[in-house]
């Protein structure tokens, strides 16, 4: 696997924290940069779902969604290039008795990180499985037969998302929101760069969409000069999130 390199530095110089939603359109649009920054040489990414759409926010499908969501869905692919399948606008988002529910995914996620490291492989998965593939990932057997797809031991994930359901993951998402509003950010995704020294960096997600190789050489240079002090600005100071309304989902409801 190819890597961007930095200078010489420890395995885990920094962590790119990765602020999202399963059900997130931009967070879907800022797959590609998330994958890409997975491949900087020094660099962790640690993933914090939201719960943007759980509790008293679960949502069903129904046609008022389906014709606010339509045209972000249509800007989000043209600004990233990520693909949203016909089966998704005419199957997924005129079938009424789908349940829009940002926990069970999130769940899912944090039981193959758990398992084997992998969730961000899952989270990955997930949204293509929503977004292209059509497919209802709050449904329990539907995560089961990702969890499947993605090599892990159906009956060890089985396990681990009981455990992680409920408490541990309503817990998850009370810990997000808490960096998120520590960080400055408005919504999902928000991306905050942490160095090792403790210091860091609320990055801008939309000037990158679609330009994920650039997104990936930026992290190595920030990586690289992250000694010195213009680098390591506070999170919220120099290095802005998302314009509202332009690249992100607010913390209850996708704004778009």
């Amino acid at each position: 696997m190819n890597t961007v390199a930095a200078a010489p530095m420890s395995r885990h110089d920094a962590t790119l924290h990765y602020l999202y939603d399963p059900l997130c359109g931009w967070c879907y649009g800022s797959a590609p940069l998330i994958a890409a920054a997975e491949k900087v040489a020094g660099l962790k990414v640690q993933f914090h779902s939201g719960g943007m759409m759980s509790g008293i926010h679960r949502r069903p499908i129904d046609a008022y969604w389906r014709d606010y969501v339509m045209p972000h869905d249509r800007r989000i692919a043209e600004l990233s290039g990520q693909p949203f399948s016909d089966a998704y606008y005419d199957g997924l988002l005129r079938d009424t008795s789908v349940i829009l529910d940002s926990a069970p995914p999130t769940t899912a996620a944090l039981a193959a990180e758990a398992m084997s490291g992998r969730g961000l492989p899952m989270i990955h998965r997930l949204q293509r499985a929503h977004y292209v593939d059509a497919r209802r990932i709050a449904d329990s057997a539907v995560l089961e037969e990702i969890a499947g797809e993605l090599g892990l031991d159906v009956a060890t994930f089985r396990r681990h998302y009981a455990q992680l359901a409920g408490t541990a993951t309503t817990q998850h998402f009370a810990a997000t929101q808490q960096r998120l509003a520590a960080a400055g950010g408005q919504g999902f995704p928000t991306l905050i760069l942490e160095f090792a020294n403790g210091q860091s960096q609320r990055l801008e997600v939309g000037r990158w969409l679609g330009q994920a190789a650039a997104w990936a050489k930026e992290l190595a240079r920030r990586l690289a000069a992250s000694g010195a002090n213009e680098e390591r600005a506070p999170a919220g100071r120099r290095a802005a999130g998302p314009r509202a309304g332009t690249a992100h989902c607010d913390t209850d409801h996708c704004a778009f």
